[in-house]
């Protein structure tokens, strides 16, 4: 009897020592993206929320103004502020800030933003961002990495529209002056839709998993439109960044955000509300 209670003794300490050992890992996630990530310091309140529970995760970002996926790998900076950044095409052998950034470590969580109109158009989608998701992958050195994409929330934009860029903007093999368009957008319904169907199949083409924040954000601006989570015609507010740190905390710990007692810069009653919104809804 006395040896039997030794044994479970010995697998309980087991136990205790093999979480503690997987609680105090260091995790490192990596953002790659633009405004829509870095605007009014989500990756840092999504730090301020990761040090209450999880302090082992640290949170860490490559993210310029107006950048899409392709221009990480495209562009070398040669100036850069939270507005504006001056770059020139990269020479052979030379590498990009992203470049060097995936390979300072092994990358447990990169998470990929690129801008709307980027996926929205379907050359830009097939000849720049998808080929660029591929590229990421293949630079980074943990086999064991989660790739999420972020897919973000629409923007602010008069109906009906479509967004447009000109071939020499998307490939060397299309037509340098034609243009080459979205499908036309005659409500917000049908925005989201779009959006959301080429976020997920970027999604399923590259094994990526997919935020689910379009459909989040559409929430807020349908059920709460008092609460104003966009700061201008697409970037979040205080309330928008507080909204989409929750999602990235539920998603990277798949732990409740509402579990959580920081509120950041926003009043108590609006964080536990945009918390209880935030529920993920992800793959």
């Amino acid at each position: 009897m006395r040896k039997i209670l030794l044994l479970l003794l010995a697998l309980i300490l087991l136990s205790c020592g093999f979480k503690n050992s997987n609680e105090s890992k260091e995790i490192n996630v990596l953002f790659i993206g633009n405004s829509l990530t870095y605007y009014n310091d989500m990756p840092q309140k999504l730090q301020e929320m990761m040090n209450e529970t999880n302090p082992n995760i640290k949170i860490d970002q490559i993210t310029f103004p107006g950048f899409s996926l392709s221009a990480h790998l495209e562009n070398v900076i040669v100036e850069s502020s939270d507005n504006n950044t001056r770059t020139t095409t990269k020479a052979p052998g030379e590498l990009t800030a992203t470049e060097k950034k995936l390979a300072e470590k092994n990358w447990d969580i990169i998470i990929l933003q690129t801008g709307g109109v980027a996926v929205l158009i379907p050359e830009s989608l097939q000849y720049k961002e998808d080929p660029a998701i591929k590229k990421i992958k293949e630079l980074v050195n943990n086999d064991n990495s989660r790739f999420i994409i972020f897919n973000t929330w629409t923007t602010k934009m008069e109906y009906p529209d479509k967004y447009c860029y000109r071939g020499m903007q998307i490939s060397q093999s299309l037509d340098r002056m034609k243009e080459y368009c979205s499908p036309e957008i005659n409500n917000s319904k049908e925005y989201l839709e779009l959006i959301n169907n080429s976020y997920k199949s970027i999604a399923d083409n590259n094994s990526l998993e997919k935020t689910d924040h379009g459909n989040i954000f559409q929430k807020v601006f349908d059920k709460y439109p008092e609460i104003n989570i966009l700061e201008d015609e697409m970037h979040p507010s205080d309330f928008g960044v507080f909204l989409s740190a929750s999602i990235f905390y539920e998603i990277i710990t798949k732990n409740d955000a509402s579990d959580l007692k920081y509120v950041g810069e926003i009043d108590s009653k609006t964080a536990e509300l945009l918390k209880k919104t935030g529920k993920i809804n992800y793959r």
